[in-house]
């Protein structure tokens, strides 16, 4: 069994210029930078990495460059494989397991507005089709229908279902999802880290992290320790560039932008994402310049720390 703790960084997908391709020796470089910040794991191919947009062939390839250049390094790959059609979710569940990675990232299904029966049978459906952990993703902005702590509870049971990324940004959420089951809680919201560890979280999938990932893993290290004091300094040292940074476009339109000024350029968003408008742009660098770094600057102003164990068989 595998399990979960600490700083995920949901990846974003690198393309080229033009977006008709994935940049995979940029890839590669951005997983060598999580690692040297310290985080626990990567997650490839999710709402960060432009995941509707890529092709069956390019899902494969991100995986595969992902765990190529995570998995000697220590690092946990949860691979997004999601759909809103519970038979290709089935297929990528399986298509990432044959591929190695350590679990499959599963988000509620999107536009199509299920039940929460129907959620339940669609989970259940992906956890029987491969002895592969499932990470559930709850993010109802994205997907139009919220997972109730009823439903996460029922699904805990399987035990290929063994996490939540819980981006409801909801404490009675996550705080009831706890009371009813034991199911690892990580926030799916960097401005709610702290907050979410005071009600049983254990972590975070960061969007942030793809730009100060040693900042992130401290404070998952200090949430870990139960240092209050330096957990609140720790957040409020990220709390701009968390509250900050998504508030001007959708994810990962800012953060693209944020990497390219760090000279980490990612190359296009995919339509119909576009970069971020011009009036904005200047908000970012203010962002970036509270946590302490500019452009050039590479994974943030801390000492780098060795990045935990992949975990299986804890």
């Amino acid at each position: 069994m595998i399990s979960f703790s600490g700083a995920y960084t949901a990846l974003v997908t690198p393309f080229s210029h033009d977006g008709s391709s994935v940049d995979r020796e940029r890839l590669a470089t951005n997983v060598r930078l999580q690692a040297e910040g310290g985080v626990r794991g990567v997650v490839p191919c999710g709402t960060t990495g432009e995941a509707p947009t890529l092709t069956e062939s390019e899902h494969a390839q991100v995986v595969e460059t992902t765990l190529a250049t995570a998995a000697p390094l220590g690092l946990q790959v949860i691979a997004g494989a999601g759909s809103n059609s519970t038979a290709h979710a089935i297929h990528l569940h399986r298509l990432v397991a044959s591929l190695g990675a350590h679990a499959s990232l599963q988000v509620s299904p999107y536009y199509n507005k299920p039940s929460q029966e129907g959620l339940f049978r669609h989970f259940m459906a992906i956890a029987d089709s491969a002895d592969l952990p499932i990470m559930l993703y709850n993010i109802p902005g994205r997907s139009a229908v919220t997972m109730t702590p009823e439903t996460v509870e029922r699904l805990a049971r399987h035990p290929n279902i063994v996490a939540i990324k819980e981006a409801t940004g909801s404490m009675d959420s996550a705080s009831e999802i706890r009371k009813r089951c034991a199911i690892t809680i990580l926030s799916g919201d960097d401005s709610l880290t702290a907050a979410f560890a005071a009600v049983g979280a254990v972590g975070v999938v960061s969007v942030v992290s793809n730009l100060v990932p040693q900042m992130v893993a401290r404070l998952c290290r200090e949430i870990a320790g139960g240092d209050l004091l330096a957990i609140r300094k720790s957040h409020e040292s990220l709390f701009p560039l968390s509250r900050g940074l998504l508030s001007l476009d959708v994810n990962p339109v800012p953060l693209k932008y944020a990497m390219e000024l760090l000279g980490r350029d990612s190359g296009a968003l995919r339509l119909p994402l576009v970069r971020l408008a011009e009036a904005p742009r200047a908000s970012v660098a203010s962002l970036l310049a509270a946590v302490g770094i500019s452009g050039g600057s590479t994974i943030g102003t801390t000492t780098a720390a060795s990045p935990s164990p992949v975990g299986i068989g804890s």
